[in-house]
């Protein structure tokens, strides 16, 4: 869903209401009005306009990777042979078929592909490289393993306050 280039700017309370639900997604309406100073019904017709208009595309759990034997994170720069359209849409939709596949990010610079990638440990990792470098069009990767996750977050900024 994209936002509407019409839509009314945000206001102070639908700035807060995006603070809030990025932190706390399963907040209940009451206590998100309770917190922006609103009635119950209003609170949830602003979040209504909010999910309509693209600001809010959907609500996620974030999973502990740890405990479900995902520790290992790595980011991999690939590069591919030709820089056509056909390539391009081989590679995307074989990306979208990896379930280890976490991230895919077309870039500009010295590669065409930066992706993170989450795996148990180095076999499984040798796994998905052997599969990710027998794509079509893929020439070269270069991998960065994460030693230490310094910050991870899902939070954007909200414009205002």
């Amino acid at each position: 869903m994209t936002s509407d280039p019409g839509a009314a700017k945000l206001d102070r309370i639908d700035q807060n209401i995006l603070r809030i639900l990025q932190e706390e997604g399963r907040i209940s309406n009451v206590e998100l009005a309770r917190r922006i100073h609103l009635s119950p019904t209003p609170c949830l017709e602003r979040v209504r306009r909010l999910e309509r208009e693209g600001y809010i595309r959907q609500y996620v759990a974030l999973l502990d990777p740890d405990r479900l034997e995902r520790p290992l994170a790595a980011y991999v720069e690939v590069r591919l042979d030709h820089t056509t359209s056909d390539a391009f849409r081989i590679f995307a939709d074989a990306m979208r078929r990896f379930d280890d596949v976490q991230e895919a990010h077309m870039v500009a610079g010295g590669f065409d592909y930066l992706i993170k990638v989450r795996v148990a440990d180095m076999a499984d990792y040798r796994a998905f490289l052997g599969e990710l470098t027998s794509i079509k069009g893929v020439s070269q990767t270069h991998t960065y393993m994460v030693m230490e996750e310094v910050k991870n977050t899902h939070v954007l900024p909200v414009p205002g306050r």
